[in-house]
């Protein structure tokens, strides 16, 4: 590799620095959609208002649980919005350990992986959340009533938002591991049955303990896992072609 190893010193330092930036740019965000946090928990609530039965609402059990909640939207809104400077950082972070034909990816994997985490978090916001809503209003009867507070919603809606989201990025780590040389296609199908076991784990520790959003989450990661198969394949081929012209 073309930098030479730096003392544990230097490295907690350099760690330290780019937590600070990643602080520092969610601190921006919160600062930045706090105005508008309740507007951004209006929509985020949508898909459950759309399922719910007519003068439905959510709750508020206790006193500054409404306030507290809003502070939280604000928190994981600006979460988001830095999701790019956290990426960043983190790759700012391997990079001195990387060879130097290796660092020129710092552009692509920030905007591509930035891309694949929204598109996690939306299939879940588009897809997931009103099939599971809808699933489990399907409880409420003529004596029994679903009252959702704010901050049970809140907690709910993110775990899976994130989840969703950090799961998506399989095929571009999966990407840039296999043009390190460092994860090859045959691999991946070989360890197919126990990558399968893993994301059946995975799914049941990232949703909520029902089995509907950890089968909405486990579908998806195996579907991703197959296809970070083709994409290893993809690069391999490409790597051997250049072998070949060279």
């Amino acid at each position: 590799m073309e930098e030479e190893k730096l003392p544990i010193n230097e490295h907690l330092e350099e760690l330290r620095w780019r937590l600070v930036k990643c602080v520092v740019a969610i601190a921006v965000g919160f600062v930045g959609t706090y105005a508008f946090s309740d507007k951004i928990f209006n929509f985020l609530v949508s898909p459950l208002v759309k399922v719910m039965p007519k003068e439905s609402q959510l709750i508020y059990t206790s006193l500054p649980e409404a306030f507290l909640t809003y502070l939280k939207v604000s928190f994981f809104s600006g979460l988001i919005l830095a999701t790019p400077v956290i990426l960043y950082q983190i790759w700012k972070f391997v990079m001195p350990g990387l060879y130097e034909r290796e660092k020129k990816y710092v552009l692509p994997f920030v905007l591509i992986a930035t891309v694949f985490f929204f598109m996690g978090s939306s299939f879940a916001f588009y897809v997931v959340f009103p099939l599971g809503f809808q699933f489990f209003l399907g409880f409420t009867t003529d004596t029994i009533s679903a009252l959702p507070s704010m901050k049970e919603y809140l907690g709910l809606s993110m775990r899976l938002l994130f989840a969703f989201g950090i799961t998506f990025e399989l095929p571009v780590i999966m990407f840039f591991l296999a043009k390190m040389g460092l994860v090859k296609h045959t691999t991946l199908r070989k360890q197919r049955k126990y990558a399968i076991l893993i994301v059946t784990i995975l799914a049941a520790i990232l949703t909520p303990p029902d089995v509907i959003s950890q089968i909405l989450l486990a579908i998806p990661l195996i579907g991703l896992y197959e296809i970070s198969i083709w994409v290893t394949y993809l690069v391999g081929k490409g790597k051997d072609e250049q072998k070949e012209e060279a």
